[in-house]
Order: structure tokens, then C-alpha cells, then sequence
């Protein structure tokens, strides 16, 4: 058995080489993509933070933006990554996936818009209601673009990606700051959401022609929901996860402590969209080619694969996180204002959730590509069951800060092990995921050492702060310098196969 796998490894050398370079390539352009998005959105917060809208109408906002993310997790019941991960033509069973993902997307926007006013009076916003109604017809608008979205993504077609998403973010946002000039509040967000999605739509469907199709086959329609419904409960799972925290805080505490978490925690998930986002735009493609034995290379490729992105997003991300959250009350008062500082209690703690998660979903594509989907499920349930309690625990204990802290000592002490038990079990060695991270949090250790011991005889000024900062960044690359080996894929083989077993 062992000979012809060789000689087909022999015969074949270019595929690799090729899926490297495609990887590479559209992870650079989901990088850049991503970083001058999520600078836009950055700076179009800031303005609506400063001069348009006040806490109550960030409450407003996030309520209704946990309800769309919990929505878009599951609105086309996971069948669209068909469309990514199956062998053979797509084309053949794409009709089927679009049929599937608009009917179950219709269904949802229209449980949801009968349910808008208790949902919102569940979660303590009544005024929420009509802002529901609106952003989430961009579920129906998303389950659309899955297909057609899908086919880029296949194809690692990351620059037309890009180009869709500069289009979305110019009419998301001129929509959303006219409508919030006008003292529309957060109902400026609904629409905007709204116009950009509708936007994307159009692009995909530019970029991808003749995939906006509709058809129907019943046996494919079967194989596609056996593949996908797992993924489906798993994904909306994993966003009761991320967003519960948000629901338990409009339940337990008032408006306005609902406002200051909400902003600390888009604060805190700049790094996890930054980098993760980037990464995931690639990683479950990526890693569904290498966990093919006939084009990856097999289970160890599969570990080394896994190892390298780890390393690189959180060599990407600790410096983020120890800035943000090392310097959470300077920053905050400097970029937003002082009525926003209350936010900055909650700031250290989720930006160590940040950190958490990156790692987390990283390791949520990998298991999904090599068809672990089943012990997703338990993971993301076992993590919402334990979350829930401690974070109304945590409310009532702390406030905001509570519940951030609790936040973190779920998914560290809980989650993290269980993921780490799920990825061995899948070929991941604990040896890899040790490698990838030793280097980027010693040096995140020794950057946090410095930013405290400089911050009180800096001060907190503009010029005291890019002083702290760049010297604990220069201080975090020299720390990571041996990392680079690794990170770039040229460590010793004997190496590197200890590190997966």
C-alpha cells in the first residue's frame, strides 16, 4: 500500500506547489481585504461613537445585531460549504444548494419578524423591535449570496472578494451616516446593513456568473442536509456562544451598561475580525485540500498545515490584545471620549477572550474539514450550557466587568482543553498547538511587563502611548524572532512530524 502512494506522490509534484500558491495568494488578499475594512468600519464607529450616537442606541444596535449573527449562522442550514468542500463539479448540485439556503432564509426572517417584539422585550430593548425588522432582512439577502459566494471561495478568488466587499462597506456606510445625521439612531445600522448586503449580492452574482440558479434534486437535497445540519447547529451554537454574553447583559443590567459592553466588545473583537476573519476566508479551503490524502498529503500534512496557521495568527494577534487590553482605559478615553470610559472595565478580560477565540475558530474549520462535525456539536453545547450560568452569575456579581471575566474563565478552563482533546483525536498533536503558541505568549508576557512598568512614567497622552506601544512591539518581534523558521514552513521534518504526533 505504501508503494503506490509514493508513486503517486511521484507522478503528481505540482498540485501542492500549486495549492500553496493559491492559498497564499488569496490569504494575502483576505489580509489586506480585511484590514482595510475593518480600519473603515473602525473609523466609521469612532464618528458615530462620538457625535451621533450615545450609549442607549449602541444597546439598541447590539441586541439587534446578536439576533442577525445568531440568525446568519444557520439561515442556509449549513449546506452552502458543499459548495467549498465536495469532490466534482459544483454546478451539478449548486441549484439545489441555492434552493435549500432562500427557503430556509425566508422562513427564518419571517419567524423572526412576527417575533420581533418579544425577542426584543426578552432582551431588554422593546425599542429594538422595529431595528430587528429591518437588519435582519439581510438574512434573506445572505442566504442568496451563499452560493455564488461559495464558488469564489472554492477557488480562492480572495481579490474579487475584495473588490465586493470595498462596494458594501462605501454604501453601508453612506447610508448609515446620513440616516444617523438625519437622528434616525440605530435604525441608521439596520439600513445600512441592509443597502450593503444588497450590494454584495449583486457583486457575487458579477463574479460568479450563472450561479444564482434555483433547481431541485430530492437526493441531493438529502445528502446535502445530512452534510450540513450538523454544521448548521454546530455554526448557530457557536454564535449563542459569542452573543449570549449580550443577551444576559440587556436581561440583567440597564440600557446603558448594555451600550458600554457592547462597544467593549467590537473593541475587543478588532484583532479576532482583523486576523481571524482573514484567515478563515482561506483556512476551511485550505484544509479541506490538505486533509485529502491525494492532494495534501495526508494526515501530517494536515497537523503541519494546522500548526503553521496557529502560529501566524497568533503571532498576528498578541500584540493587539496586550496593547488593547493593557491599555484599556487610555485608549478608550482617547478614541471614543470620557462618557465611553465605563467601557474600559470589561476591555482587559474580553480581549483575552479575543484571544481565545481565534484559536478556537481556527480549530473549528480544521475539525469541520476533516469531518469531525458531530463532536463540534458537543463542543459548542457543552461551552453555551456552562457559559450561560456563570455569566448571569458574573452580572450580578460585577456588572459588565462580571461578565466579562466570566466569559473568559469558561473558555479558557473549559473550552480550550475540549478543543484541544477534539483536534488530538483528529490527527492534531497537543505538540503542534504548544509550538505554534510558546513563542507569540512568552513574548505577549514580557510585552505586558513592559507596557505596565511604562505606562505610569509615560502617562497617557497621544505621544506617551505611541511611545508604550512601539516599544513593546519592538520588544514582542524580537521575542518572536525564532518563531520565523516555523512559521515559515522550514523546520526540520523529523521536527516537524514529533510536533503532530
Amino acid at each position: 500500500m505504501t508503494a503506490p502512494a509514493t508513486d503517486t506522490a511521484a507522478q503528481d509534484p505540482p498540485e501542492a506547489p500549486s495549492l500553496g500558491r493559491k492559498v497564499g495568494s488569496a490569504a494575502r488578499w483576505s489580509l489586506v481585504n480585511t484590514m482595510v475594512m475593518r480600519l473603515g468600519n473602525f473609523v466609521t464607529g469612532i464618528i458615530l461613537a462620538r457625535f451621533f450616537l450615545g450609549p442607549e442606541a449602541w444597546g439598541v444596535y447590539g441586541i439587534a445585531q446578536t439576533v442577525l449573527l445568531v440568525l446568519l449562522s444557520a439561515n442556509e442550514l449549513g449546506v452552502s460549504l458543499a459548495i467549498v468542500r465536495w469532490e466534482g463539479d459544483p454546478r451539478r448540485f449548486a441549484p439545489t444548494v441555492l434552493t435549500l439556503s432562500a427557503v430556509s432564509s425566508c422562513l427564518l426572517y419571517a419567524g423572526l419578524f412576527a417575533a420581533a417584539p418579544l425577542v426584543a422585550r426578552v432582551l431588554g430593548s422593546p425599542e429594538a423591535s422595529g431595528v430587528l425588522r429591518v437588519m435582519c432582512v439581510c438574512v434573506v439577502l445572505d442566504g442568496l449570496s451563499q452560493v455564488p459566494a461559495g464558488f469564489l471561495t472554492r477557488e480562492f478568488a480572495q481579490g474579487k472578494r475584495m473588490a465586493i466587499d470595498a462596494v458594501n462597506f462605501v454604501l453601508s456606510t453612506a447610508v448609515t451616516l446620513l440616516l444617523a445625521t438625519e437622528g434616525f439612531g440605530a435604525m441608521s445600522f439596520a439600513w445600512g446593513s441592509v443597502a450593503g448586503n444588497v450590494a454584495a449580492l449583486i457583486g457575487c452574482c458579477l463574479a460568479a456568473p450563472g450561479t444564482l440558479r434555483f433547481g431541485w434534486d430530492p437526493d441531493q437535497a438529502r445528502a446535502l442536509l445530512r452534510f450540513g445540519l450538523p454544521l448548521a447547529g454546530a455554526s448557530m451554537l457557536a454564535l449563542g456562544v459569542v452573543n449570549v454574553d449580550t443577551m444576559v447583559v440587556g436581561s440583567a443590567l440597564d440600557q446603558l451598561a448594555l451600550g458600554f459592553y457592547v462597544l467593549a466588545f467590537n473593541i475587543s473583537g478588532w484583532p479576532v475580525r482583523i486576523i481571524s476573519e482573514a484567515a478563515r476566508r482561506v483556512s476551511f479551503a485550505g484544509f479541506s485540500r490538505l486533509a485529502d490524502s491525494d492532494t495534501g498529503g495526508g494526515p501530517g500534512a494536515l497537523a503541519a498545515g494546522f500548526g503553521r496557521a496557529l502560529g501566524v495568527v497568533m503571532t498576528a494577534t498578541v500584540p493587539l490584545c496586550v496593547l488593547l487590553a493593557a491599555l484599556a482605559g487610555p485608549i478608550v478615553e482617547l478614541v471614543y471620549g470620557e462618557r465611553w470610559l465605563p467601557a474600559a472595565a470589561a476591555l482587559p478580560w474580553l480581549m483575552g477572550l479575543g484571544l481565545v477565540r481565534i484559536g478556537c475558530e481556527l480549530a473549528y474549520d480544521c475539525l469541520v474539514a476533516i469531518g469531525r462535525r458531530r463532536s463540534l456539536i458537543g463542543v459548542q453545547g457543552l461551552w453555551l450550557v456552562v457559559l450561560v450560568p456563570v455569566l448571569m452569575a458574573g452580572a450580578d456579581a460585577g456588572g459588565i466587568e462580571g461578565v466579562a471575566q466570566g466569559h473568559l474563565l469558561v473558555a479558557g478552563s473549559v473550552v480550550v482543553p475540549v478543543f484541544l482533546v477534539a483536534l488530538h483525536r483528529g490527527g492534531v498533536g497537543l505538540g503542534t498547538v504548544a509550538r505554534a503558541c510558546a513563542w507569540p505568549f512568552l513574548g505577549g508576557v514580557v510585552m505586558t511587563a513592559l507596557v505596565l512598568g511604562l505606562e505610569p512614567l509615560l502617562g497617557d497622552g497621544v505621544l506617551a502611548l505611541l511611545a508604550t506601544g512601539s516599544a513593546a512591539v519592538l520588544c514582542y518581534a524580537v521575542c518572536v524572532l525564532p518563531s520565523l523558521r516555523f512559521l515559515r514552513g522550514s523546520a526540520p521534518a523529523a521536527t516537524s512530524a514529533k510536533a503532530g504526533i
